[in-house]
């Protein structure tokens, strides 16, 4: 059984010659041939897939097709998503529960950094990921950068990571915390 596509819209500008390319490269056995785009055009690229795990399949895939290259996983943090609810006929509310994975938090940070550093990247996502991701600007204010021996003046360098909502915490060291030792801040970045 084929395909059949429903739809006004047609192909127009270059799209015609490329959707031809690309059937006569299938039809040719060439089966990596978006991949080989993604290497000539040499410009950010989002991948996004339909559900998480098929786009953890395809970001560690990517990894090993573009090892020299930043490639980020970009999905929703959520391991588990109970929206609140209110059951009328008992009266019952029902409050919101989440669980945050930890590591997919930092992940997802890690890429959306990476989209602020002006390299080529690649981001593989999902669609349920593309909701209320926030202010672009808003971010990219949101940013220290820190150099090799650079000089902070301890009291702006403080003052600047709880803007950034690093909290303060001399036993429990996790991410998007610091302490202080004697004349030395420790940072875990978020």
């Amino acid at each position: 059984m084929s395909f059949n596509l429903q739809t006004k819209m047609t192909p127009s500008g270059d799209q015609p010659k490329a959707i031809a390319q690309m059937l006569q490269n299938l039809n040719a056995g060439h089966e990596k041939q978006v991949l080989m785009g993604i290497q000539q055009t040499n410009l950010p690229t989002l991948v996004i897939s339909h559900n998480k795990t098929l786009a953890g399949q395809l970001y560690q895939e990517f990894k090993e097709l573009f090892p020299k290259d930043r490639v980020s996983y970009f999905v929703s943090y959520y391991d588990y998503y109970q929206p609140e609810a209110y059951i009328p006929s008992t009266d019952t509310y029902i409050a919101k529960e989440v669980e945050i994975n930890d590591l997919i938090d930092k992940l997802r940070l890690e890429a959306t950094s990476n989209l602020f550093s002006g390299d080529n990247n690649i981001v593989i996502a999902s669609v349920s990921c593309i909701y209320n991701i926030g202010d672009p600007i808003e971010f990219s204010g949101k940013t220290i950068e820190f150099k090799l021996n650079q000089s902070w003046p301890r009291r702006k360098l403080l003052e600047n990571l709880v803007s950034l909502f690093y909290t303060r915490s001399e036993l429990e060291f996790k991410r998007g915390s610091f302490r202080i030792r004697g004349d030395q801040v420790e940072l875990w970045p978020a």
